[in-house]
C-alpha cells in the first residue's frame, strides 16, 4: 500500500460541513481529538514515547494542511507532550456517561476513569478554563442525553456517518459542531477536524471560537478514510461499543 499516495488522497478531496448560508470565516484548520499513544496506560508508562509520536502526528496534520492538533489523551495531561506552538493542550474524560473533551489552555492534569459525572467534568472544565465537547456521542456514550452545560458536540472522525444526528442535537441544544479523528495513530489524524474563525491558534483562541460558534467541521473523504471507516465501524462492533 502506497501510504504516501492515501495521504495525499485523504487531503485532496476534503469537504466542509457547514450550513449552506454560511460564509466561509475560518482561519486555522485544527483537530481538536487526536493521542500520543494506541493504548490506554497509566500516564508514566512509556511516557518518553508521547513527544515522538505527536511529533509524527503533526508532520501528517501539516501534509493534510491542517494548521495543528489538540492532544487529548484519555483521563491525563502532560505538558512534556505538547512539542511544538501547533499543539493545543487538552484531555479525554471518562466520565460516568461518556467521554468528554476537555480543551484549552489548562487542562487538569488527571483525571479517574468512570468518577466524574458530566456535570462535574464540565464544571471541572470551565474552572481550568476549557471548554467540554461531547466526544463520539454515538459510541459508548449517553453523554448526550445529559443536561450539563456543554459547549460543543464532536462529529467524530471514527463515526461521521452520525453526522446528521450530532446536527439536530447540537441545533436543539443551541451549542455549535466540531470536528476531531480520535486519531489514536499518526496515519488516522485529519480525516475530521474543525476550522476555527481566528487570528491565531492558541489555547485561549479555540476557546473562545468554540463558545461563540465560530467553528465548522470539516471531513477529508478518500481511500484510506473510507477503509478506516469500516474497519472501526467493524471493531466498534465486536466490541459492544455500538
Amino acid at each position: 500500500m502506497d501510504v504516501g499516495a492515501l495521504v495525499g488522497d485523504v487531503r485532496a478531496t476534503e469537504t466542509v460541513f457547514c450550513p449552506a448560508s454560511a460564509p466561509p470565516v475560518s482561519v486555522f484548520d485544527c483537530d481538536l481529538h487526536t493521542h500520543s499513544r494506541f493504548f490506554h496506560r497509566d500516564p508514566a508508562f512509556a511516557a518518553g514515547f508521547d513527544p515522538h509520536s505527536v511529533r509524527a502526528t503533526l508532520a501528517i496534520a501539516r501534509r493534510r494542511g491542517l494548521d495543528g492538533v489538540a492532544v487529548t489523551n484519555h483521563d491525563f495531561f502532560r505538558p512534556e507532550t505538547l512539542v511544538s506552538d501547533a499543539c493545543i493542550p487538552g484531555i479525554e474524560i471518562s466520565t460516568t456517561e461518556g467521554h468528554l473533551l476537555v480543551v484549552g489552555p489548562n487542562p487538569p492534569d488527571r483525571t479517574d476513569p468512570g468518577v466524574l459525572s458530566p456535570h462535574e467534568a464540565v464544571e471541572l472544565a470551565h474552572d481550568h478554563g476549557c471548554v467540554a465537547i461531547v466526544a463520539h456521542p454515538f459510541r459508548n456514550s449517553r453523554l448526550r442525553e445529559s443536561d450539563a452545560d456543554f459547549d460543543a458536540i464532536e462529529i467524530n472522525g471514527k463515526h461521521p456517518e452520525y453526522r446528521r444526528r450530532i446536527e439536530r442535537i447540537a441545533s436543539d441544544r443551541d451549542i455549535p459542531v466540531v470536528g476531531g479523528s480520535d486519531a489514536h495513530l499518526p496515519f488516522e489524524v485529519g480525516r475530521l477536524s474543525t476550522r476555527l474563525d481566528v487570528d491565531e491558534l492558541t489555547p485561549e483562541a479555540v476557546v473562545d471560537a468554540v463558545r461563540d460558534g465560530r467553528v465548522e467541521p470539516v471531513v477529508r473523504d478518500g481511500r484510506l478514510t473510507r477503509a478506516l471507516g469500516a474497519a472501526y465501524s467493524t471493531i466498534h462492533r465486536v466490541r459492544g461499543h455500538l
